[in-house]
């Protein structure tokens, strides 16, 4: 995750299966606003106990690891999202489903994404 700091922020869906609901949900939910992502740098790692695959495709490929699962699961809780910032650091962790709308509020209000808008105007 090192790697994405300053550059990327990082969207982490655990679960312990990949059939869990609100796994599935998440997954069509995000995909459905990928521009949305996009222009908010966002970086979606899908992980389980077994493995993990970066982005939201079907195609992406899944990479063999455990050591990814047990960094970031910090409960018994069958599926959580975790926000980390462009810092590094966790600014979110759900055990439910969270909407894209609900997602981008945390993200917008943070003071890097205010930069960035602020930028943007300019």
């Amino acid at each position: 995750m090192e790697s994405h700091t300053w550059k990327n922020r990082v969207l982490l869906l655990l679960t312990e299966d990949i059939n869990n609901a609100d796994y599935k949900n998440q997954i069509k939910e995000l995909q459905a606003c990928n521009n949305g992502l996009v222009d908010r740098k966002l970086i979606v790692y899908q992980i389980t106990k077994a493995g993990y695959k970066i982005g939201l495709s079907a195609t992406s490929k899944w990479h063999k690891s455990t050591q990814v699962y047990k960094a970031y699961q910090k409960t018994n809780i069958p599926f959580q999202v975790v926000l980390i910032g462009l810092d590094g650091g966790t600014k979110l962790r759900e055990s439910d489903f969270i909407s894209c709308e609900a997602l981008f509020r945390v993200i917008d209000v943070m003071p890097m994404r205010k930069s960035e808008l602020n930028a943007r105007e300019k």
